[in-house]
């Protein structure tokens, strides 16, 4: 299996304190989405993106993952929500602009 055919996790990554957090993140670059939250207890939690087979890579001494959502099947349900074409165009627009015409088989 490739690396892209894995679907890509949300993972809440929780560590001690900032410094482990920044190791951590320095060490397995994963793609992160958010801002670092900082908590009263020093600890501090961001969200990354990882392939499923990488998720527990965030797993040492100081530091939880949780996985939050699968953000491919997220993702995927979005765009099946987004429409096809123009939803501004008239409903008698002819299409404009260069293209090649597609002649019926």
């Amino acid at each position: 299996m490739s690396h892209h055919e894995y679907p890509i996790l949300r993972v809440r990554v929780t560590a001690r304190d900032a410094d482990t957090l920044r190791a951590l993140l320095r060490e397995t670059r994963p793609d992160v989405g958010g801002r670092v939250r900082r908590h009263e207890d020093g600890s501090c939690t961001i969200d990354a993106y990882v392939p499923a087979d990488q998720a527990d890579a965030f797993e040492r001494d100081g530091v939880t993952a949780a996985i939050v959502e699968d953000a491919t099947a997220t993702g995927r349900a979005r765009q099946a929500e987004v429409g096809r074409g123009d939803r501004f165009a008239p409903e008698d627009a002819v299409p404009q602009g260069l293209a090649l015409k597609v002649n019926d088989a």
